[in-house]
């Protein structure tokens, strides 16, 4: 795995920082100038401007922003959205570039050089970070929505000039060192984090994603993955890994320190493997490359249909926020084009990432007018609406299986056709064009949630009790009173509840938990229902 060099590191921190300065700057000027946050359009407004303010005021309600009772609406949400679009567009082409894979759309790799010459020749001509974008939208469909406002949206020549210096300015190795995106979305974040730790606001659903997203470092992920998925390996076949394992524990006798990990399934093909917190998609990544190994080995498959049938079988992963999980989709594609030999088509429903912080604003009425009449799939999204209410704040810690859920989970495979038939017909109506993406989205969270997988490795999110807002702290006291003291011993209970029979989870988590009077009753707990196999300490 090539890092980072701190020099470069540096330079891509202060780039990233001041291109989202600049972004919703430019994205919040572009966004009153048509309106959108105003009770009535300018009259200077065209008709195709109007219809795309109408689009946007759409999409912003659906991010949380408020309208008021005088029809003006905030800007807050949206301008962050639109901000992050612009800039994560270019980047994102920027990194398929420099990978060998941005594709033309006759299916043509294009350098950046290349792109420069094709824009000089388009009508209109358009500058090349513009035509590089849209040739990365093609390839990414499940990562900018093509009907998406945010993206319809012009930023001032002055503001686009900005962010397109800024990329061009940054290094080649930056996007092709394997860490280079999760440092992209740690820096993007840093000063809103620094800013809401310095407001000593209690933590709730627009403050978790800043505060709690931690960059985790190679070595941890391979360490919890190599002395888990590693060891199953080994206890199967014997002798070494198909893939290098430099953090595998072993005994004297050659076994694995962990453990086997017998009770596992036979085949790598039917273990499931899930980051309920990937953040920018590091445990994913490592998860792909190690699983697509294995395949190949067991099955005799070629690289392509190995990383095809890991993406359709073995691989997921959940994140609360939307911007977060689309880096770490990009990042699962990356590299699943890198380790197939070039760019292929995903599978048909994509990677199995999915944002579990996506709530239905909307009344319920307006939500479940979604079936259409179908009195079985209207209760299907009546529970959904019931679970996801609150997505924001409990992302994760959703678990539509608790109870009398169960029920609505059991049933939810036979919905999900319906939702996707109900959402497939055209709508003009923006404000319900935005709740079926909306609709889809919590749909693929709620089965996500709803699995019981092999494997669940992850960085919990750490947020003591007392920095946390009511919602997060009744919510923790409801469903995991033990280890409420701290979000991230509340995420351990979890982390077991989304385990299957004999199903493992390995976690970077504080250690205070193991020794401290405070979690003597959560320490009982677990070790009552569970099995430690390995516990080291870094710091």
């Amino acid at each position: 795995m090539s890092s980072l060099h701190p020099d470069l590191r540096k330079k891509l921190r202060d780039v990233v920082l001041e291109a989202r300065r600049v972004a919703e700057k430019g994205a919040e000027q572009a966004l009153r100038a048509l309106s959108v946050d105003a009770a009535e359009p300018a009259a200077s407004l065209t008709v195709e401007k109007r219809k795309l303010r109408v689009a946007l005021r759409a999409r912003g309600r659906q991010l949380g922003d408020a309208l008021g009772r005088d029809n003006r609406q905030k800007l807050e949400h949206l301008t962050a959205e639109c901000a992050y679009e612009h800039w994560h567009r270019m980047l994102f082409a920027r990194f398929l570039a420099e990978n060998h894979l941005l594709l033309h759309p006759e299916g043509v790799p294009v350098t950046l050089d290349e792109v420069r010459e094709l824009a000089d020749e388009e009508k209109p001509r358009v500058h090349m970070w513009e035509l590089a974008a849209r040739y990365a939208t093609r390839m990414l469909p499940a990562l900018f929505r093509p009907d998406d406002p945010v993206l319809a949206l012009d930023l001032a020549a002055e503001h686009r000039t900005k962010l397109e210096s800024l990329l061009a300015g940054l290094a080649t190795e930056v996007f092709t060192a394997d860490d280079g995106l999760g440092w992209v979305y740690q820096f993007w974040q840093e000063e809103r984090k620094d800013a809401v730790n310095k407001s000593e606001v209690k933590i709730g659903a627009d403050e978790l994603p800043a505060v709690t997203q931690l960059f985790t470092e190679p070595y941890m992920v391979k360490f919890l993955l190599h002395n888990t998925l590693g060891a199953w390996w080994v206890g199967r076949h014997g002798g070494d890994p198909p893939v290098e394992m430099e953090f595998l524990r072993k005994n004297d006798d050659g076994t694995p320190a962990a453990g086997t990990f017998d009770e596992w399934p036979k085949r790598a093909a039917e273990i499931r493997f899930l980051d309920p917190c990937c953040g920018s998609g590091h445990f994913l990544v490592e998860g792909l490359k190690i699983l697509v190994a294995f395949r190949m080995k067991e099955e005799g498959l070629g690289a392509g249909e190995a990383v095809a049938a890991v993406l359709r079988d073995n691989l997921f992963g959940l994140e609360i926020d939307p911007r977060c999980t689309q880096i770490a989709a990009f990042a699962v594609a990356l590299t699943a084009w890198k380790l197939a030999g070039g760019y292929r088509e995903l599978p048909a429903d994509g990677v199995h990432v999915a944002c579990c912080g996506i709530a239905p604003r909307a009344k319920k009425e307006e939500w479940l007018r979604l079936a259409n009449g179908d009195e079985k799939l209207r209760n299907g999204l009546e529970r959904l609406y019931e679970l996801f209410k609150d997505a924001p704040t409990l992302g994760s810690l959703i678990d539509p299986a608790r109870e009398e859920e169960g029920l609505f989970v059991a049933g939810w495979g036979e919905r999900k056709p319906l939702l996707t038939k109900a959402l497939a017909g055209e709508r003009k109506d923006e404000e319900a064009r935005e709740l079926g993406v909306a609709a889809r989205g919590i749909a693929t969270a709620a089965e996500i949630l709803a699995g019981r997988y092999t494997l669940v490795a992850t960085n919990v999110p750490y947020l003591l009790r007392a920095k946390q807002s009511p919602l997060l702290q009744a919510a923790s006291e409801d469903c995991y009173a033990m280890g409420a003291a701290d979000l991230a011993t509340v995420f351990l209970e979890r982390c077991r509840r989304l385990c299957s029979v004999f199903g493992v989870h390995a976690t970077v988590t504080p250690q205070n938990w193991l020794f401290l009077k405070s979690y003597e009753a959560l320490r009982r707990e677990l070790l009552s229902k569970q099995r430690p196999v390995h516990i080291s300490k870094i710091g």
